[in-house]
């Protein structure tokens, strides 16, 4: 399916302020379960942007079958981040747990780690590796730091404990769930708190006009944790951390009926 651009996309503001006239947005409240699932539905429960801060959670993660974590679990991509987050995770009940990469998870994006996997001499590597980390957004961090954390290029192989998604899916239960770690990240308005519009305008148009998901999960605008809906679309956005980088914001947490005919393995 062809899906014309629109002619604001360079500018999501200005883009939402038209889009706003038709687009139906209705806000949900959040609010954890107080009782197990049905047998008949699969609980999921959505965190994303923990940044590497999961030590300073003050809640308990709520149990479900299907735990799903939609990106910036590090600052940085460090093996030390990925590795802590690893064994974060290890330690939670569900029996299903996936992951995506945010944009702080600079060790998985082959734009930068491929330099440092082809060039291995000398001169040649620190010149490519310099121009790379001229590229990198800061993250706050110190390019050594940054220049360290991209020099993994097997970072993949460390998340053991979880199913990762990169433009793949699976199947839970009858229930497809599919990933992708790429830009555009947002959705749905992502108000920010300047008051600027941060939400790409062809991923809104996608999602409501191609792949039709009745969930899209998703995080990066920590301001703009919670939950609404287009009236079709059921927009999470999972932020764990707030505006200040405190993990403060609870998972979120929903229950999808399984098809008929499928029962919880």
């Amino acid at each position: 399916m062809k899906i014309a651009i629109h002619p604001l996309t360079a500018d999501p503001t200005a883009a939402w302020r038209e889009l706003s006239q038709h687009q139906k947005v209705v806000k949900i409240n959040t609010k954890l379960p107080t009782t197990e699932a049905p047998s008949d539905k699969l609980r999921v429960v959505c965190m994303s942007d923990t940044h590497s801060l999961t030590p300073f959670i003050k809640f308990d993660v709520p149990a479900g079958d299907v735990f799903i974590h939609a990106g910036d679990f590090t600052k940085c991509g460090s093996l030390q981040e990925v590795i802590e987050f690893n064994n974060w995770i290890g330690n939670l009940p569900h029996k299903h747990k996936i992951v995506i990469a945010g944009n702080h998870e600079l060790s998985f994006d082959p734009t930068f780690t491929h330099p440092f996997s082809v060039h291995t001499s000398g001169d040649h590597q620190k010149h490519t590796g310099t121009s790379i980390l001229d590229d990198i957004p800061t993250l706050g961090m110190s390019k050594d730091t940054l220049a360290e954390a991209i020099k993994t290029t097997n970072i993949k192989d460390y998340l053991t404990n979880c199913i990762y998604l990169e433009d793949s899916e699976i199947m839970v239960n009858g229930i497809k769930i599919y990933g992708t770690p790429w830009q555009p990240e947002f959705c749905h308005g992502d108000l920010c708190c300047t008051g600027v519009r941060a939400g790409c305008v062809e991923l809104l148009s996608t999602v409501q006009n191609r792949v039709k998901p009745k969930y899209h999960v998703f995080g990066h605008i920590h301001e703009g944790y919670g939950i609404s809906s287009d009236g079709k679309i059921i927009y999470i956005n999972a932020s764990t951390c707030d505006l200040n980088y405190l993990p403060s914001n609870p998972p979120i947490v929903f229950d999808i009926t399984l098809p008929p005919g499928i029962k919880k393995s």
